[in-house]
């Protein structure tokens, strides 16, 4: 299953973009990364089934077990993409929220946006490394 993380803005070259590709590197699940505009822009239309994780303040937090058997799930249902949608600074519309599989939050705090990415490639990649069995989850 493809992980594709969509966020607005640029990263750029700042140390978040470093973890970013690090924890690109590292998974060994398809993944791809995706930049928009602040504003603008439209996110592609999917050509396989897929499922909407919207990074959102008022989401779920999971821990890092239960996003990777969500995870396994959808991928054992069918499930060719999963989505990791970021949104800009005011964060994702009543209709996005509404349509989307999953709100996901790292806990009741506000993140930065560019950190906000970074711990989310290090949650895939602890998730799919719980799926592989991979001692990553509790040696990091």
């Amino acid at each position: 299953m493809l992980l594709h993380v969509i966020a607005r803005g640029k990263i750029a070259r700042t140390p978040e973009a470093e973890l970013v590709a690090r924890y690109e590197k590292r998974l060994t699940w398809p993944v791809k990364l995706t930049e928009l505009p602040e504003s603008g822009g439209k996110i592609p239309e999917p050509q396989t089934p897929y499922k909407t994780v919207l990074l959102d303040e008022r989401g779920k937090a999971l821990s890092s077990e239960k996003l990777a058997s969500t995870l396994e799930h959808w991928r054992d249902t069918g499930t060719r993409e999963t989505r990791f949608v970021l949104g800009a600074a005011d964060g994702h519309s009543e209709e996005e929220r509404l349509e989307a599989d999953l709100l996901l939050a790292f806990g009741p705090a506000t993140w930065p946006h560019l950190l906000a990415r970074a711990m989310l490639m290090e949650q895939l990649y602890r998730a799919t490394s719980i799926l592989a069995g991979h001692p990553y989850h509790r040696a990091g």
